[in-house]
C-alpha cells in the first residue's frame, strides 16, 4: 500500500516510513522534521496535548500547501502528516519530509511549510497543564 503524501490521522505517525517513501535518486537532500509534544509551553508544565481538526478541509489545505511547496522550492518530494486526538509527550504531532537536489531547499521548505500550517490549516491544539486547567493554542498564542 502506498503511503499518502498528505494525511490527517488519529494514530501515531511513522517518520521512518515517510522518509523511505520520499526516496528519490534526484534528491541529494532529504529532511525529516518531527514536531513533537513537549512537556512545557512558555511558563507552564504541560501534561497532555490534544489536536482537533476540520479533517476534510485540513487535508485539502495540506494538499494545496504540498503543491505550493513542491513548486516554490523545487522539491522532488514532499510528505505532510498531522496527527489528531491525544498526542502523548515525546510523540510526533506532525511529520514533514522534504526532498530536493540540494539541502538549502529542503530545509527552507520545512520551515515554510510549518509556518503556513499554523496560519492556514484548520487544526487546533489544546494543552492540559500539570497544575490544572487547559487552553487552546493558536500559533504561539494561548486562548
Amino acid at each position: 500500500m502506498m503511503i499518502p503524501y498528505v494525511a490527517v490521522m488519529n494514530s501515531p505517525l511513522d517518520p521512518v516510513a515517510l522518509r523511505a517513501e520520499a526516496h528519490d535518486p534526484r534528491a541529494g537532500s532529504v529532511v525529516v522534521f518531527e514536531g513533537c509534544a513537549r512537556n512545557h509551553h512558555d511558563d507552564k508544565d504541560v501534561e497532555l496535548l490534544a489536536y482537533e481538526a476540520f479533517e476534510s478541509m485540513a487535508v485539502t489545505e495540506l494538499e494545496k500547501l504540498r503543491t505550493e511547496a513542491m513548486e516554490r522550492f523545487g522539491l522532488t518530494q514532499c510528505i505532510i502528516h498531522h496527527r489528531i486526538g491525544v498526542v502523548p509527550l515525546c510523540e510526533a504531532a506532525v511529520v514533514v519530509v522534504t526532498a530536493s537536489a540540494h539541502r538549502k531547499e529542503s530545509f527552507e521548505a520545512v520551515v515554510w511549510i510549518m509556518d503556513i500550517i499554523k496560519e492556514r490549516v484548520p487544526i487546533w491544539k489544546r494543552e492540559r497543564y500539570t497544575e490544572g486547567g487547559e487552553s487552546w493554542v493558536e500559533g504561539e498564542q494561548r486562548h
